[in-house]
Parts: structure tokens; sequence; C-alpha cells
């Protein structure tokens, strides 16, 4: 899949980390050091984690990787862990046209 759009994620907060399995299909988030949010990504986007802070959501259709992304940063901790919000630093990064090689 050759991919137009990209979305970066970081997630800013102690305890909180982030891991893609499925090539691509599937975003474990984990709230704090006890719970885990599993995603279930699109068919038009694909997600990888080159950190453990950092998600990288890509795709063809620019709404749907900002749908999910936005999914993404809609995940907040458990109320146990009150007052330690989860935060995110994103940007967005639209790929070029360039030349083709052969």
């Amino acid at each position: 899949m050759e991919v137009k759009f990209f979305r970066f994620l970081k997630i800013v907060g102690v305890g909180f980390k982030a891991r893609a399995e499925a090539e691509g299909r599937l975003l474990y988030l984990k709230l704090g050091y006890s719970h885990e949010v599993e995603l279930a990504v699109p068919p038009a986007v694909r997600v990888f984690c080159f950190k453990n802070n950092v998600v990288c959501c890509t795709g063809i259709d620019k709404d749907r990787v900002h749908q999910f992304a936005s999914a993404v940063r809609s995940c907040k901790p458990p109320e146990v862990y009150k007052g330690k919000g989860i935060m995110y630093i994103d940007e967005v990064i639209k790929k070029k046209e360039g030349k083709r090689s052969k």
C-alpha cells in the first residue's frame, strides 16, 4: 500500500506505552501499569510504533487517518490514575510527490 498521509502521536506520561502487532492491524495502548486497550485499525490505515511512546498512523485517505488518530487520542487512563492524564503531542506530515525510482 502506497501511503500519502502520516500522523505521528507522541505519548507523554509515566507508564503509558504503545505497541503495534499483526502488520499494523492492531494497536495496543498500555494506560498506566495495569490497564491495556486494544484498538482494531481500519482497512485503509496502518499503524507503526517506532518507540514505545511514538505512534505513526499512515494511510491513503486523509479523513480515515485523522479519524483513527483521534480515536487513539480519545483513549483515557482509568479513574485509578486521577490527576495523571495522558497527553499526546501530534504532528501532521503530507508525503510529497517526487521522482519515481526504477
